[in-house]
């Protein structure tokens, strides 16, 4: 069909079709495209689909249609997409092969990550781009199955210049519109025509003249909406047009299209009738089982013909529905034990080894009262599925193998373990639901235990203020007698509720989870890492800073060790150890243990915990000095979060702010956060947040402000901002003249510092005193700080000190002594990006007399941040391939963006590159 015939009978969609045509330019010329269709049941998005897919003639397509039922089967979306293009399958990389084949059971093996899936799934689009332009279309997506659609929607994120389109039509409003994994993808609304074009579209439904007012009438009911045009008249009388459709607030236009429908269904023959509740009972569109059904059920070939004459279905390589809305039509109409017999047939004909969990949703929709044999193949279906990485599904499954349980006692184990399905696949109000329901049957004292704290998980997991912490608590206190080793690990998550929860929300809270955790029955000999970090952030609560350094020390000593051994524990506690090191001034465990974390995620393709590593190693980059890689960080775990639908992760893009001070509305964005953090009760966030002001307002001299942030976030003693804050406090007292305050702030900060002992805290500590001091004193300190801080990874806080030195000198009128550390401060914080303090040592150069020239900006500056990373993985010898892999994008991508850095930095090999990053 030529292009200008489908736009005739695209009747008003001319510039809906422009979009379209550009895609299948663009990924014809290698630029990868995606868009999402949105718009009600029947305003034209399948049609468009059908537009895209007749055009693309010199493209391969791929077809996927999600399908409305009572339980999801994981990546059943996702293999109906690739089953056509498994014959490329041999040419990715063998871990995402894998992946790939146990996700879509093609061989067994352990849970593949999701997104380790969603780079097989990547790759294999583009190898087979490769070939041709590849058009993937995706019909009724909000339908997906959970993890199908996160990782599409993934994969969607992460195409740039492969010869790959994705297309999703999505109906409004989706059915949970807040976890949508597609928002934030271009998209395209599809609103209804115009009068003129919706009464010409109906003109060519009707056969024969139709009286003006009537079709004013049908024009202003069906509201531009085409299938409603093209529907609603069928089947009725010349009375029933002209007296319109009843009241039009009745019902929304979608229903009244699927009432059409409905009467077509209606006016068939009893066996077309059932063949069609039965192609709609089975959502793959499988034809022959949909024969071996029809044969076990009497329907006849005679059934076929009626049912597509009457345009509502078609029998090809697959079964496709005129709509959605006639699936759902002709399943609705049935009676429910006719639905329940249809399933039961559909059972009885699918495979129970080749296809074992469609068997089984099947006969669970066949019954009604509770059946055990039913429920445990249900079971063994989650199991399934959990071994797929199929979580969403898995949950689905328990869920409906709770209902069919007749025993009360097995019945609350399901709830449980659907409701921990549930939490994992990120659905807590539905775990919570489920929670009720086993808290209903008997439990015994450990599954009472496991079913507190997994509530109080899922309450962290939503808000990571202290409303979890009473709920571990209380969890914690339960396993003490029958799992004393969940037990511990309950107390660990209630301390670090109520670390996150703050002390400004309470200071007595964290005490008393201290308190009762000590006085718990002790540990496991020799002791698991989560024993030694229990007892150290204990020891830190109930006796205090200075007393628990050396058991803190020794947990977080024990982490270190064990890295490259138990990677389970130490990437599961990371959110806990980061702020322990930092609050200790452990700079080599912060160095290691997010090295380590961030490493193991990568090579794991461990992408739900990758975003909390990606943060934490940005942060240490950021005290490292390297700004450039702390941003690239933050970009790639804002990327992975955004195609998980997580939260982002903000401390670290909040802390790589704050010491740039490049944003004149920097600490505007820093209250944002704050006053943001407040609203769940994340009290912590907030003292870290005012640290950070304090650290932007020093680095502008904005010293007053500087001293009311830090004075704030030292009100409490917060798990890894305290230390920070008070440095911060002691510089802003000294420029403003409040020696008592500044001295006081010494003065607490030297307890610390003598617990710590490392270089990073020593070498700030020397800092401090310094600027309290006056004369050979002041100037030795200076010295000592600068020698300790060489020694350690905190080059912003060295090259700090050369400035302060710098600026103390010139006062001591020691000029030429002054500009050599005002230099090489100036030097260091303007390579950093550290920008307000460059500032600042500029200015003091000025003052000295020195001349100083603005630096030229080098052209590696122009770079993106995602093409200075791969600039690095080339530098360091990593193919396009490998570098693919750690990257989450195709190697076609990583050449595109290659080509563009030897373009900016005037290069033509590899080997250039290296050198030029080396210079």
């Amino acid at each position: 069909m030529s292009r200008s015939d489908a736009l005739r009978r695209l009747q008003g969609r001319r510039a809906e079709c422009e979009p379209l045509d550009r895609l299948l330019s663009d990924a014809g010329s290698g630029r990868s495209r995606t868009l999402v269709l949105r718009g009600e049941a029947g305003i034209g998005k399948s049609a468009l689909l059908e537009y895209l897919a007749g055009n693309a003639e010199e493209c391969r397509i791929a077809r996927a249609s999600g399908v409305e039922s009572q339980m999801e089967l994981a990546f059943a979306g996702l293999h109906q997409l690739c089953a056509p293009m498994m014959e490329h399958l041999d040419r990715l990389p063998a871990p995402q092969r894998e992946a790939l084949a146990v996700a879509f059971g093609l061989s067994s093996g352990s849970a593949p990550d999701r997104f380790l899936v969603g780079l097989a799934v990547l790759s294999l689009l583009a190898e087979v781009a490769e070939e041709q332009p590849l058009i993937c279309v995706v019909d009724d997506a909000q339908w997906l199955d959970q993890v199908s659609a996160q990782t599409l929607a993934f994969v969607a994120r992460r195409l740039f210049a492969e010869r790959v389109a994705l297309v999703f039509a999505v109906r409004t409003p989706t059915p949970d519109a807040g976890s949508d994994p597609l928002a934030g993808l271009p998209e395209l609304t599809i609103r209804g025509l115009r009068d003129g074009d919706a009464r010409a579209l109906l003109e060519s439904a009707i056969p024969g003249r139709l009286d003006e007012r009537v079709a004013d009438r049908i024009v202003a009911e069906a509201r531009g909406n085409p299938l409603a045009l093209l529907e609603l008249p069928r089947g009725l009388t010349p009375a029933e047009l002209a007296g319109g459709f009843g009241r039009p607030d009745a019902q929304p236009v979608p229903s009244r299209i699927e009432q059409s429908f409905l009467r077509r269904i209606e006016s068939l023959p009893v066996a077309a009738q059932r063949l069609l509740l039965v192609a709609a009972a089975e959502p793959v569109g499988d034809v022959s089982l949909l024969r071996r059904v029809a044969e076990r059920l009497d329907i006849g070939p005679d059934a076929v013909a009626a049912a597509e004459a009457a345009g509502l279905i078609e029998f090809g390589a697959r079964v496709r529905f005129r709509h959605p809305l006639v699936r759902s039509a002709a399943y609705r109409a049935a009676d429910p034990h006719d639905r329940r017999n249809v399933h039961r047939a559909l059972a009885d004909a699918t495979d129970p080894v080749s296809d074992p969990d469609r068997r089984a949703w099947h006969r669970a929709s066949a019954v009604v009262e509770p059946d055990e044999a039913v429920a445990s193949e249900l079971e063994r279906s989650a199991e399934r599925a959990q071994a797929r990485g199929g979580v969403a599904a898995a949950a689905a499954f328990l869920r409906r193998a709770t209902g069919l349980t007749p025993d009360l006692s097995r019945r609350g184990v399901r709830a449980m373990a659907a409701a921990q399905a549930a939490f994992d696949a990120g659905v807590p109000d539905a775990a919570l639901e489920l929670l009720a329901a086993a808290e209903m049957g008997p439990l015994n004292e450990l599954q009472r235990g496991r079913l507190a704290r997994l509530r109080g998980r899922i309450v962290f997991a939503r808000k990571r203020g202290g409303d979890a912490l009473p709920l571990l608590l209380d969890a914690a206190v339960q396993l003490e007698s029958s799992d004393p080793d969940q037990a511990r690990e309950a107390y660990l998550e209630a301390m670090g509720s109520a670390v996150f929860g703050g002390l400004r929300n309470g200071p007595d809270r964290v005490r008393t989870v201290a308190e009762a955790a000590r006085a718990a029955p002790p540990g496991p000999h020799p002791p698991r890492l989560v024993d030694t970090l229990l007892d150290g952030l204990a020891a830190r609560y109930a006796e205090g800073y200075v007393e628990s350094a050396a058991a803190l020390k020794h947990a977080l000593r024990a982490f270190r060790k064990d890295a490259g051994g138990n990677a389970h524990d130490i990437m599961r506690w990371l959110w806990l150890t980061w702020p322990a090191s930092a609050d200790l001034w452990e700079d080599e465990t912060w160095h290691e243990l997010s090295s380590y974390a961030l490493r193991t995620a990568r090579e794991t393709g461990a992408l739900n915990f990758l975003p909390l590593a990606l943060t934490y190693r940005a942060a240490v980059h950021v005290h490292a000095g390297e700004f450039d890689t702390a941003a690239t960080l933050i970009e790639e775990s804002d990327e992975i979060t955004r195609a998980a639908g997580n939260s982002p992760l903000g401390f670290s893009t909040l802390l790589l702010v704050a010491w740039r001070g490049e944003d004149a509305q920097a600490a505007t964005m820093i209250e944002a956060k704050c006053r943001w953090a407040s609203t769940w009760g994340e009290g912590r966030a907030i003292g870290m947040g005012h640290g950070l002001l304090a650290v932007l307002h020093n680095g502008f001299g904005q010293y007053e402000a500087a001293l009311a942030s830090a004075e704030e976030a030292c009100e409490y003693d917060e798990l890894g901002g305290f230390g920070f804050a008070v440095v911060e406090l002691v510089e802003a007292a000294v420029r403003l003249g409040a020696r008592e305050t500044a001295e006081a702030a010494v003065r607490r900060l030297e307890e610390r510092v003598d617990a710590s002992g490392t270089d990073w805290a020593l070498g700030v500590l020397a800092r401090s005193r310094a600027l309290v001091s006056a004369g050979d004193t002041a100037d030795q300190l200076y010295r000592e700080a600068i020698e300790r801080l060489e020694r350690s990874r905190i080059a912003v806080h060295l090259a700090r000190t050369h400035l302060v030195y710098g600026e103390w000198l010139r006062r001591e009128n020691r000029r030429v002594e002054a500009r050599e550390h005002l230099r090489t401060a100036y030097g260091m914080l303007n390579r950093f990006g550290a920008n307000a303090f460059a500032e600042r040592a500029r200015r003091e150069l000025l003052a000295t007399g020195e001349s100083v020239r603005q630096p030229a900006i080098e052209a590696r500056a122009a770079l993106t941040a995602q093409e200075a990373q791969i600039a690095r993985l080339v530098g360091a010898g990593l193919t396009n391939s490998e570098i693919g892999a750690e990257l989450f994008i195709s190697p076609r991508t990583v050449e595109w963006h290659l080509r563009k850095v030897f373009t900016k930095l005037d290069l033509t090999s590899r080997k250039e590159l290296r050198g030029a990053l080396d210079s």
